[in-house]
């Protein structure tokens, strides 16, 4: 079992930074929201992120590396003078350039070492059941979701989830194929048990060779499901794991609201 992760927290939050004139914020939220500050948004009263920790620590992870943006002063004097993690260990490791999620895993590469662990998205709060399973692997994995039952108990609306990564998984539970952002006649081609990607993976040293090699996306980023995509074409398997939400996601200002009211009474403990 690995009890170590990587939290991508590096991205500029452009969805979130876009104007919502209905969204609800508090003066405070929308400061965040204005930096482009997803995980440090309060929710319930407390940052997303430190949500996001404490399923971490209830899944047995001790060692987090946060992937973070040079000018990361917010998130390191939250973490290390206003509220220390009292489970955790927390490493400030730099993405200098914000070219994606692929690229955001080499900045821990030294960090990682040989070791396995856990990479997720620090917008989203994904169940520590199913954090927990991932860790207790003993190969690269990730959690996969029906669409249907995604939107369903999450706060994810269809039109969002329909640009997921579109997974494909053999009879044997290993995942054979993957399609970042795919086109939705591909995805309603599915139907409401197409499976898809979260963004939440187990992964090894291995991993680090593709996250080099894989050529940038449309979007011009160099995206971690092809980089996924591209290990998979080399050899290494990953393990598809069956998982059902809520996932809850806080990428935009119309997010708030109910992510906060989901978090209700939630103390998280990182």
């Amino acid at each position: 079992m690995t009890t170590r992760a990587l939290v991508l927290a590096r991205g500029l939050g452009r969805r979130m930074q876009q104007p919502d004139e209905a969204a609800q914020l508090t003066d405070e939220q929308r400061r965040a929201a204005d930096a482009g500050l997803k995980a440090m948004m309060p929710v319930a009263g407390r940052p997303l992120l430190d949500f996001g920790l404490s399923a971490l620590a209830d899944a047995g992870i001790t060692n987090v590396g946060l992937i973070v943006a040079p000018d990361h002063e917010v998130i390191e004097r939250y973490y290390t003078a206003t509220s220390p993690p009292v489970r955790l260990y927390l490493d400030f490791l730099v993405q200098r350039d914000p070219l994606g999620t692929a690229n955001a895993l080499l900045a821990a590469e030294s960090w990682a070492g040989d070791a396995p662990f856990l990479a997720l998205n620090a917008d989203n709060l994904y169940p520590a059941g199913i954090l927990r399973r991932l860790a207790a692997l003993d190969e690269p994995g990730l959690p996969v979701f029906t669409r249907e039952q995604l939107v369903r108990s999450s706060n994810i609306p269809h039109e969002r989830v329909q640009t997921f990564a579109l997974l494909d998984v053999n009879a044997a539970g290993y995942l054979t194929g993957i399609i970042e952002k795919p086109p939705a006649d591909v995805m309603d081609a599915e139907g409401a048990n197409a499976l898809v990607s979260m963004n939440c993976w187990r992964l090894d040293r291995r991993i680090f060779g593709a996250c080099r090699d894989v050529p940038h996306s449309p979007r011009g980023e160099f995206e971690l499901p092809n980089a996924v995509g591209l290990a998979i074409s080399r050899g290494v398997r990953f393990r598809a794991v069956p998982a059902r939400g809520p996932v809850l996601d806080l990428s935009r200002r119309s997010d708030a609201l109910e992510v906060a009211r989901r978090l209700s009474g939630v103390v998280p403990r990182p």
